[in-house]
């Protein structure tokens, strides 16, 4: 649903001692797919922030298919899997140059009311956007 794609190209401080991306930079890269799918419809974070919704990370699942590596350009691959309520979720597929799925992933993310710590529904502004 909603499918955008960004590149990434790998920096040598993002690999571990085997070459490889260490684990952890994933979920940056997620994070970076994240940012841009939304800005495609013109929603970004520090607007949520500023109308007082931050957006944590309550979950993050990682499938490691394939080793990505220092000078390698990966495609992050964002998709929303369904329409937001107190959460929104999406799955993405990073990919080599190859095309060949590096890793699979989702996260889901709570929208929580800044003054309360509360869970709260998807904004009207954001959901009206997606209900296209």
């Amino acid at each position: 649903m909603f499918p955008d794609k960004i590149q990434i190209r790998i920096r040598y401080g993002e690999t571990d001692q085997m070459g490889v991306v260490y684990h952890g930079n994933y979920a940056q890269y997620l994070e970076m797919g994240r940012i841009e799918w939304l800005r495609q419809f013109g929603i970004s974070y520090k607007k949520m922030e500023n109308d007082g919704i931050k957006l944590p990370v309550i979950s993050l699942n990682l499938k490691f298919k394939k080793s990505a590596g220092y000078d390698d350009l990966i495609t992050v691959v964002t998709n929303l899997k369904k329409l937001p309520t107190a959460k929104i979720e999406f799955y993405y597929e990073i990919l080599n140059e190859k095309g060949e799925i590096v890793t699979e992933a989702e996260t889901t993310l709570a929208f929580i009311d800044m003054k309360t710590n509360r869970p709260v529904r998807c904004p009207d502004f954001i959901f009206e956007k997606l209900r296209v």
